[in-house]
């Protein structure tokens, strides 16, 4: 699909929809207004004969209005006029494409004329968000279920502005897609050493990408990593990737650290058949860094940032690891694994100590599907933010809020460490069901040395069914390649 910036008055060829702002109580936008003219009043009569009323998310579809060559004329809602901003344009014009993507329709003329060059560039990001597809292995996929548009036309004031702001925002959705395209394979293509080939592709954009196999590991003592991926035949990865986009490259860095459990069975403590298939995204943490270091190069950010990823199979083969087991960690902490299925804490426990020890970086930022136990405490529309740091809370929060990625922060409360103590070990891997997500938390805190850090547990916002935003098709979402960025973007480019 291409997407063009074009002035309001551009000619349109092929089957056109044009899609245009309304606000709330019904009034039009300027384009809106001036195709209300044109067509002797056909819009103005639609919404007079109609229930909408201009607040976001209404679409008023006008088929073939005489006056126009266009096919349709859609008007979307945006809420109140004064409150329209860039995630407004964003919404409008994912909107206006979900509603036309197949209709037959080959031309999406998106008009945000008055609203100013980043508005314009919002609106294509909105669009390009909307398009995403995981169809590689639809073979037999009906034509009429295909989208028809091929061609996306921004119309706006000054569109050689446009253009330039867009350009960061399009390595940014290249990122996003980078990362939803990792969550959507299936386990049986995408294994450890698959995904780290991958992101070693990614050198192309001026990435270094190294890549330890479990022999590197052993010789290191990660003993918490290794354990989760030996019932699997695939072999577990650490992959480090380093952006240097610093004026100084030996400054130091910001650090992210992604749980990348490429399918995971719960081990010996297997989980339930119903819904296992899912378990192809419990490597959204490792997606969602992977996604970032590929925006933060695709727009040279003006950054040192490194991301490290805990790439393993969680598999109940005759070698997995057993409940009861104990696993000497990188930091040479000991860890009783009551329960296999509490995997990903394992990984990160390794990642984490290894990341703050070789990069002494000013913070880190791990991502995780970690824990159910944060979706009955959040629902779906937020991720549960932990943290020992308050500046890196509230600039998180910040940025999740201006990207439309939300959290919430979470208590980090010593007292519940005593569900982790271990009578054998230094720690158990998990401290039952009362605050699970917490503990899960706490035990991550024993491998940050003290550093500034902030654990994010994504279980409940890296895959949606269904969706609920236009921006975001169902299935996997990208979640944390737009919050993280704009946290780098706004706090740590020099």
């Amino acid at each position: 699909m291409k997407i063009e910036f074009v002035a309001p008055d551009a000619a349109v060829e092929g089957r056109a929809a044009l899609a245009v702002l309304a606000f709330e109580n019904g009034a039009l936008s300027a384009p809106a207004s001036e195709l209300d003219a044109r067509t002797s009043g056909a819009l103005s009569r639609a919404v007079a004969d109609s229930r909408f009323g201009g607040k976001s998310g209404q679409t008023l579809d006008i088929i073939a209005p005489s006056g126009v060559e266009a096919a349709r004329v859609l008007l979307l809602g945006a809420g109140d006029a004064a409150a329209f901003d860039h995630k407004g344009a964003e919404t409008f014009a994912a909107a206006a494409y979900q509603a036309v993507k197949t209709s037959g329709a080959d031309v999406l003329v998106v008009n945000v004329s008055g609203h100013g060059p980043d508005a314009a560039a919002h609106a294509a990001l909105g669009v390009r968000l909307a398009s995403y597809r995981f169809d590689r292995y639809k073979t037999t996929e009906p034509e009429e279920k295909k989208p028809s548009i091929q061609h996306v036309l921004i119309a706006c004031d000054d569109p050689k502005a446009a253009k330039k702001a867009h350009q960061p925002l399009d390595a940014l959705a290249d990122g996003v897609f980078f990362t939803r395209d990792l969550v959507s394979e299936p386990a049986n293509i995408l294994h450890p050493e698959e995904f780290a080939k991958r992101v070693k592709k990614l050198e192309r954009l001026g990435l270094e990408v190294e890549i330890l196999g479990e022999k590197d590991m052993k010789k290191l003592g990660m003993g918490a990593l290794l354990g989760v991926g030996q019932g699997s035949r695939r072999e577990s990865q650490l992959v480090v990737i380093h952006w240097k986009g610093a004026k100084d490259p030996d400054a130091q860095p910001i650090a992210f650290v992604g749980k990348g459990v490429c399918f995971d069975t719960g081990g010996i403590s297997l989980k339930p058949a119903d819904g296992m298939e899912d378990m192809k995204w419990d490597m959204g943490g490792a997606g969602a860094v992977a996604g970032l270091m590929c925006a933060l190069a695709g727009r040279k950010a003006r950054a040192n940032v490194i991301g490290i990823l805990g790439l393993v199979e969680n598999m109940p083969d005759g070698n997995a690891q057993r409940p009861g087991d104990i696993v000497t960690s990188l930091s040479g902490q000991t860890i009783e694994v009551i329960n296999t299925d509490a995997e990903g804490r394992l990984v990160l426990a390794d990642a984490l100590w290894y990341c703050q020890e070789r990069f002494k970086p000013k913070f880190m930022v791990d991502l995780a599907t970690l824990t159910g136990a944060i979706i009955i405490s959040l629902g779906h529309d937020f991720a549960g933010l932990f943290s020992n740091d308050d500046l890196l809370s509230e600039r998180l929060v910040a940025a999740g809020k201006a990207e439309g990625e939300a959290l919430w922060r979470m208590p980090l409360p010593a007292a519940y460490e005593k569900q982790i103590e271990s009578l054998a070990a230094d720690m158990k891997n998990i401290g039952g069901r009362p605050g699970g997500s917490i503990t899960a938390a706490l035990f991550l805190q024993k491998y940050v040395n003290g550093l500034p850090w902030a654990h994010l547990d994504i279980a409940a916002t890296a895959w949606r069914k269904p969706s609920t935003q236009p921006t975001t098709p169902e299935g996997a979402t990208g979640y944390g390649v737009r919050l993280l960025d704009r946290l780098v973007r706004d706090h740590y480019e020099g």
